[in-house]
């Protein structure tokens, strides 16, 4: 039995690490943020709204084809443990559905059919999420939330912030990205957006949100002796963003400025189903929601990157998914040992119990101490469907 076992975890090992190889140059974000964006947002501007963005996009730097074929050539059957065995097989398939999006980028309906086979579209209860939230009045008056701080500054904070883990990582800034902030996995990188504006509760909820949960799951992830942990499980987004607007909550930095902006961004995930162009998502939010439109184009541009890119909507589906387990009482910090999923936390559970997974190096301070004082989240949160 020991000898088999051997065997058995050798043919694991031999696997994970054949899929580590091959996804290396596969990070989605890296391809889907437009090179242009600043260039055609004056044009669409300039336009009044009306004629669409022509985004360009990085080359590819493999191929497709041949890295599809290299992945359904893993032996799977070699692995005897059916449970271990069809996470393996789910990941090779969406691992080969993330290779599809990103040889898809920038051919508009193409991208966006291959994007809903990974990320899915919004339900309509999500929709009736997004409104109910909408319905609720922001914070007045408060200078936390007025944008002062530029580039230069945010990257001093996130340096002061990254003191109290023990990991170090890069930071740096570019143009070329669609959010405030991100978070490149493979390189252990934080991009800002090098020409934003950014507010005191901003640095608060990025730095939660960004360096709190995605940097320390990238570091536990490489910690793991599963490669699969750092390279991601199955639909692993909506309970890596759950994870990390909890993180904001918990950190009492979550607001409703900020709730509305994850609900703004269901609506415009949903409006791609419904057909809308780039200049059709932003008048919705512009004309009949009434945002500024510098937040109008933003959320349009995450929306209609690529093609259209239905990947937003996952952040409140999470954040309800991760509440709600924190309000039963389960082990949610579970979920910090990589890029992985809630569905499979007993998979996670027996993965450590076998001696395949080791207890997470580093944890979230936020989640030490619920700092979250607005009452009115609450509600929300317990009201969501």
């Amino acid at each position: 039995m020991i000898a088999e076992g051997v065997d058995v975890n050798s043919h694991l090992f031999e696997l994970d690490q054949n899929l580590d190889r091959l996804v290396r140059d596969i990070e989605l974000l890296n391809y889907l943020n437009p090179l242009n964006i600043e260039l055609e947002k004056k044009r669409f501007f300039a336009s009044k709204y009306t004629e669409n963005p022509q985004f360009k996009y990085r080359k590819l730097k493999f191929d497709p084809y041949r890295m599809q074929r290299l992945f359904f050539n893993q032996r799977l059957e070699r692995i005897h443990d059916e449970e271990i065995r069809r996470l393996y097989e789910e990941i090779i398939y969406e691992y080969s559905g993330l290779i599809q999006c990103i040889e898809s980028i920038g051919q508009g309906k193409r991208f966006y059919f291959n994007c809903l086979k990974v990320f899915g579209t919004p339900k309509e209860r999500d929709v009736e999420n997004a409104r109910f939230i909408l319905h609720f009045a922001n914070e007045e008056g408060l200078d936390e939330m007025l944008p002062r701080f530029n580039a230069d500054e945010a990257e001093a904070y996130f340096r002061t912030f990254a003191k109290q883990y023990d990991f170090k990582f890069n930071i740096k800034q570019s143009t070329n990205i669609s959010a405030a902030a991100m978070v490149l996995n493979s390189s252990e990188t934080l991009v800002l957006k090098k020409n934003h504006k950014f507010s005191e509760n901003q640095l608060k909820v990025l730095a939660n949100h960004e360096i709190g949960v995605h940097m320390v799951t990238t570091f536990n992830g490489k910690k793991q002796p599963l490669k699969i942990f750092s390279n991601g499980f199955v639909s692993n987004t909506e309970t890596q963003e759950g994870l990390a607007v909890f993180s904001e909550y918990m950190s009492g930095c979550l607001t409703m400025k900020r709730m509305k902006e994850l609900a703004y961004r269901v609506i415009a995930a949903d409006s791609l189903i419904k057909g809308y162009a780039f200049s059709d998502t932003f008048d919705l939010l512009y004309s009949q929601y009434k945002l500024d439109r510098e937040t109008a184009w933003s959320i349009t541009l995450r929306a209609h990157r690529g093609g259209g890119f239905t990947k937003d909507f996952v952040y409140l589906t999470g954040l309800k998914k991760i509440y709600d387990a924190y309000q039963k009482g389960e082990n949610y910090k579970l979920l910090l040992s990589g890029k992985v999923t809630q569905d499979y936390a007993p998979t996670i559970e027996k993965l450590l119990q076998l001696g395949l997974a080791v207890p997470n190096t580093h944890d979230s301070f936020s989640f030490g101490e619920n700092k979250n004082t607005h009452k009115k989240l609450d509600f929300i949160l317990e009201n969501l469907k």
